[in-house]
């Protein structure tokens, strides 16, 4: 097994509400696992073709438990549903040592972390992070009723209660959150953290820019993704693995190289985690990710397998 997998067990099983599980995980041996920083998350390994990827929303100074919280998605891909019908106390299982695409920075003097729905679980670790810390924050929770929220109780008796901001739309009138106000008069080095729904996110984001936040000021961690599918075949040649495939029109490039024998690691399929980023050696990318960066993507060195494709007629790849 790969340096960079761990076995581990679950340990423990809690359902907050009827869609949403929380699942701690613990070493095999009761050993500490590796370290993490909030806003990092691991790699399930559900089956030899199925790998998805989740927040880590335990506190980080606890290396005993990497804690978990999981929405049954009705239009899951299998991830979701094979962790809430499968994943039982007692259950073993391969997971990716922490990875972090999604940092705290530690130049804000001040962090606001949004959380909408299940995006509430890197802002938990998040929360308790910076407690720990002694930094300014505060935690806004934004549900559509109590009864659909997880992790309500700990929230509410956490070291940081009193940061926490809860806004359910049934106890609203079905109205949003007043983000105006949320974001009005924040002190100049101020940065928002957001993870949620893609709607939602989108409308943190523009509404932060609107507020005078700096891009770089805005950090998200998209969940899913509307990916634009298909497109014109084009030709692929795997430098590294001598071999040349056609990605035909309603194909990825990941799907086209793994069926010719070349291995791609994959993830989230959707162009969010960076997973299957690979250097393009020649060619131009059309990127089709919100993995990269604006000026990433300009650079055209590299691109995501699961969902980019390309302008032009052939792809070298570094793979």
């Amino acid at each position: 097994m790969s340096d960079e997998l761990l076995k581990v067990v679950v340990q423990k099983r809690e359902m907050h509400t009827d869609t949403v599980v929380a699942l701690e995980l613990a070493d095999l041996e009761g050993n500490a696992l590796p370290v993490f920083d909030a806003g990092a998350h691991i790699d399930l390994h559900l089956s030899d073709e199925l790998i998805r990827q989740y927040s880590l929303c335990g506190d980080p100074a606890n290396d005993k438990v990497y804690r978990l919280g999981v929405l049954k998605d009705p239009n899951s891909r299998g991830g979701s549903i094979a962790v809430h019908e499968n994943l039982l106390e007692g259950k073993e299982l391969v997971v990716s040592k922490p990875r972090n695409l999604f940092p705290l920075d530690e130049g804000a003097q001040h962090s606001i972390l949004i959380g909408g729905g299940i995006g509430i679980t890197p802002m938990i670790a998040m929360a308790y992070e910076l407690t720990h810390a002694g930094r300014s924050f505060e935690l806004w929770y934004c549900s559509r009723s109590p009864e659909t929220s997880g992790f309500l109780d700990e929230l509410k008796s956490a070291p940081f209660a009193d940061k926490v901001n809860l806004h359910f739309d049934s106890e609203q009138g079905g109205k949003p959150l007043n983000l105006d106000s949320v974001l009005q008069d924040k002190q100049s080095n101020s940065h928002v953290y957001v993870c949620g729904p893609t709607g939602f996110m989108e409308w943190v984001i523009d509404t932060s820019l609107k507020k005078g936040f700096a891009d770089e000021a805005i950090h998200r961690e998209f969940f899913t993704v509307d990916v634009e599918k298909g497109g014109n075949s084009f030709e692929v040649y795997a430098e590294q693995s001598d071999i040349t495939v056609t990605v035909k029109e309603d194909e990825s490039v990941a799907d086209a190289l793994k069926a010719a024998g070349v291995k791609v690691q994959v993830s989230c399929e959707q162009g969010t985690c960076g997973t299957c980023l690979c250097d393009v050696l020649e060619g131009t990318p059309e990127h089709r990710d919100v993995y990269l960066t604006d000026d990433e993507k300009d650079d055209n060195d590299q691109m995501t397998l699961c969902c980019s494709r390309s302008l032009s007629d052939r792809l070298v790849l570094d793979i």
